[in-house]
């Protein structure tokens, strides 16, 4: 059972149809045992940082997500659920994030180019990766903020969007991605199927 997890804030039902068009079984809860009961664990977002992180505090959840990406089962984050994991955001400096990387969630650098950054962009792998697809795949972006994790290490992806911008991270069962998968194609649909094989 795939868990995903709704604090209020996310693109919960896109990623949801994704899974069924895989036939994983997954369930949308906020539910605190089933979240921690669960095989594998997604974290969506869309929406700014210290609105998400005010829900994920409201509902009672922080812990349980912290619990969640411990690495002892597969832990996926998406879009702005990636940037959840880290402890700051420009976008909200009021508000702390999980904490479960160090790091801040930086705006992207004015180059002239549209920002937010939506639309197709190709990744280029930073290492080795268990779930993503090789290097110059397109995935679908929508964004402003990109992370800056003081552990480069765990940067699995990059792309290019007026300068390199870290858009993936992987250290052990816990990922998460800036692009959407659920919207990026078969690309990202292999994605998907690689983490519930997991």
């Amino acid at each position: 059972m795939v868990a995903i997890i709704d604090y209020g804030a996310g693109n919960l039902h896109s990623v949801k149809n994704a899974l069924d068009f895989l036939g994983a079984k997954s369930i949308i809860t906020k539910n605190k045992d089933e979240i921690l009961s669960a095989d594998h664990i997604i974290l969506p977002g869309v929406g700014s940082f210290g609105d998400a992180m005010e829900c994920i505090n409201n509902s009672g959840l922080t812990d349980t997500i912290r619990k969640a990406a411990d690495g002892s089962r597969p832990f996926l984050g998406i879009c702005l659920g990636l940037h959840l994991l880290f402890e700051k955001s420009e976008e909200s400096p009021e508000a702390n994030g999980l904490g479960i990387f160090k790091g801040s969630v930086v705006k992207i650098p004015d180059y002239g180019l549209k920002i937010p950054h939506i639309g197709w962009n190709s990744i280029k792998l930073a290492k080795e990766s268990r779930i993503l697809p090789d290097s110059n795949e397109f995935m679908y972006f929508v964004h402003s903020y990109y992370i800056k994790p003081l552990d480069d290490d765990i940067v699995s992806s990059h792309t290019v969007y007026g300068e390199k911008l870290a858009v993936s991270i992987e250290s052990g069962n816990v990922f998460a991605v800036q692009f959407h998968p659920e919207k990026s194609g078969d690309a990202g649909l292999s994605i998907l199927k690689k983490f519930i094989s997991l």
